[in-house]
């Protein structure tokens, strides 16, 4: 995982154990569902941030006979499994309390300051993380705007906590509106309604976040931006005369599978060709690092002749 990456997860899991432990002692003085639901929300938040650490370390192994490419994509597959923890342990859970509280109001009796001020406390605790996910995003995301730098991003911790924060704020800011009203009102289905909010934009956060994880895991090209790159490194070898076509694969967040065919000269001898598909792989590493595995064919340009991507599928035989 990349150091911001790291350093974000970090705050973020201490943010949230601190923060979990917090709301779970106001929500046995107080029994207020939407204390409840953002104790869960912070538990769940907190055993995600363990599963990132996890998938990036386990991503770390060697290759072996098996696996040939190595375990980049551990990583896509541990941030899928939080897409997965927050819609149920985070996001149905809450709608599940907000619903049984709805049906069955009532106010909040006993130490009605300690939910606003553990929320209040948590509010603060949150920002400071989600501002840790922000410096450290702002380090890799350039000009790019905030939808397309979550959208595009190869590499899945940033996203993930950056998404985690943003709800676990707005989760706050909803608890303490239902909190607050049923404080002022003594009418408990305020309380319910917060949980329920919080309920539902955690289920859609979650829904977000796995289907962005379900694109990494089939398996996503290389940016637009770094196939530039690669592509005019190998045009600017001396004896290829053009890309014929390139196809591009994120084997993990650092990793890019590079696979091209390019023409050489139709009198080219096998010496001169070995040169230049070397000097062409070796263009590309510099110019993309992340370029890891890299697989060159030489090939004798007809022009209006397209590749086939497959051989064609025999039909079935007719009985």
């Amino acid at each position: 995982m990349a150091g911001g990456g790291n350093k974000a997860v970090v705050a973020a899991l201490l943010a949230n154990t601190g923060i979990a432990i917090t709301k779970f002692g106001a929500w046995l003085l107080t029994q207020s569902a939407s204390m409840l639901a953002e104790s869960i929300h912070s538990l769940a938040d907190a055993g995600n941030q363990v599963l990132l650490l996890v998938g990036a370390k386990r991503a770390k192994r060697q290759a072996d006979e098996l696996h040939q490419f190595g375990f980049g994509r551990e990583r896509y597959v541990y941030s899928f499994i939080v897409a997965i923890v927050l819609f149920s342990v985070g996001g149905l859970f809450a709608l599940y309390e907000g619903y049984h509280k709805v049906h069955d109001p009532h106010g909040i009796d006993n130490w009605k300051w300690v939910p606003v001020a553990v929320l209040v406390a948590a509010i603060v605790m949150e920002t400071l993380s989600f501002r840790t996910a922000i410096v450290e995003a702002n380090k890799v995301r350039g000009q790019v705007g905030w939808a397309r730098f979550i959208r595009n991003a190869r590499s899945p911790e940033l996203p993930v906590i950056l998404l985690e924060d943003f709800a676990a704020l707005t989760g706050l800011v909803l608890a303490l509106v239902g909190v607050v009203l049923t404080l002022a009102t003594g009418n408990g289905i305020y309380d319910g309604l917060g949980s329920m909010a919080i309920g539902a934009l955690l289920v859609c956060v979650a829904i977000f976040l796995a289907i962005e994880m379900k694109s990494l895991l089939l398996g996503e090209s290389a940016t637009t931006e770094a196939q530039r790159k690669i592509v005019a490194a190998i045009e600017s070898v001396p004896g290829v005369q053009r890309l014929i076509h390139i196809k591009t694969l994120h084997l993990g967040p650092e990793e890019v599978l590079v696979a091209a065919k390019v023409a050489v000269a139709e009198d080219a001898d096998a010496a001169s060709i070995a040169e230049t598909i070397n000097a062409a792989e070796q263009a590309v590493r510099e110019a993309e690092p992340m370029s890891v595995h890299v697989y060159i064919e030489p090939d004798i340009y007809v022009e209006g002749y397209v590749p086939a991507e497959r051989p064609p599928v025999p039909e079935a035989p007719s009985h």
